[in-house]
């Protein structure tokens, strides 16, 4: 039997270019239209005007073109578009909205001055069951309208009252995260720089109920008391030297702030610096250097005595309802992390963890 392969690679003749498109058109001619309409733009625009009619579109931008009213109206609007279009689940979500939407913003610090730094938005609201979605836009457009003011919890309020009216929610959510600069002294130089602290500021509305929540990432220094008693056995009985280990850390302190209390970002930071005073450092020298070493050693920490240190501070706090503390030891002797969560009320409580949530704990400097 002989097998004739197709010659691929030839290049066809005009004439039998002609052909198969006269083939093309002879098909489209009987086609259903359903066929017809799911060809290739490229191919269907080789068909007879007859069989489909395909739109001479202008590809010059219409600069002077004006959106009235009337052709405002004709627009379509599938997001907001009736309950018949939904798909999936006939169920109402609990949050949606838009995520790190930036934008400057003023801030007053406690000395009595004004910072504008970058922050990253999330605003999100409750969908019911029946509404197909949200119109995303209307959130950037409520924070847009109070972006001029020094912010605050009160600012936050209002941008959220504006945007669950605008999209007729009854939850909501914001969450406002910047990085806030703190000038700092090392130990005995006196030299000082910029220590910057992940802050974010959050205002949750669920079934009517308001409650605001700071949220502040430490960064500090842990040794292992286990290992410095270790190290002073070696030396202490056989004159060997060693080092204890220590390692970079961080606790993540989530707190409610009770209503008409005033809790500044330095107030949090000053709180974590008492539970725990080996933050790191930003300018040293070697004078620097030694009093770092010496303030480790007196301050050793398991991960559970610095989760305990940071949650006894924010208890004698009564500007504090409900809090979390989250602590990650980044180890040098292990190459796992030791990490402990500690919590009070029933605003953080939690059967499940995000199983990436400790990942979140690492500094970038």
């Amino acid at each position: 039997m002989n097998v004739h392969t197709p010659e691929i690679d030839r290049k066809p003749s005009r004439e039998e270019a002609e052909a198969a498109l006269a083939l093309l058109r002879q098909w489209a001619n009987k086609a259903p239209d359903a066929e017809i309409e799911a060809l290739d733009p490229a191919v269907a625009r080789l068909l007879d005007d007859a069989a489909f009619e395909y739109p001479d579109l202008s590809r010059i931008f219409p600069h002077k073109f004006e959106v009235d009213a009337a052709y405002k109206s004709s627009l379509p609007d599938l997001q907001n578009g009736p309950s018949s279009l939904i798909k999936g689940a006939n169920r109402s979500i609990q949050h949606v909205g838009i995520s790190n939407f930036r934008l400057p913003l003023r801030f007053h610090t406690r000395d009595n001055g004004d910072l504008t730094l970058e922050a990253s938005v999330t605003g999100t609201v409750s969908l019911d069951a029946d509404k197909k979605g949200i119109n995303m836009s209307r959130i950037m457009r409520s924070f847009y309208r109070h972006a001029e003011a020094t912010f605050s919890f009160g600012v936050i309020e209002a941008a959220l009252d504006d945007y669950k009216s605008d999209l007729d929610s009854f939850d909501a959510r914001i969450n406002m995260a910047f990085r806030f600069p703190v000038k700092v002294q090392s130990l005995r130089s006196g030299l000082e720089g910029y220590q910057y602290y992940d802050i974010s500021l959050e205002l949750v509305e669920t079934d009517g109920q308001r409650r605001k929540i700071m949220h502040l990432d430490y960064v500090y220094s842990s040794t292992c008391p286990c290992s410095l008693e270790l190290s002073e056995h070696a030396r202490r009985t056989r004159g060997q030297l060693a080092t204890p280990h220590s390692q970079r850390s961080v606790a993540r302190l989530s707190v409610e702030v009770q209503d008409g209390a005033c809790l500044w970002f330095e107030d949090l930071i000053d709180l974590c610096r008492r539970a725990v005073p080996t933050e790191t450092q930003v300018m040293v020298k070697r004078e620097d250097e030694q009093a770092f070493a010496e303030l480790n050693a007196a301050n050793p920490i398991f991960v559970e005595d610095a989760a305990r240190l940071f949650a006894q501070g924010l208890q004698k706090d009564a500007r504090v309802g409900d809090f979390r503390v989250l602590a990650s030891h980044q180890e040098s002797l292990h190459s796992h992390d030791a990490v402990s969560v500690l919590t009070e009320g029933d605003l953080f409580a939690a059967g499940s963890l995000d199983p990436k949530l400790f990942s979140t704990l690492f500094h970038v400097g």
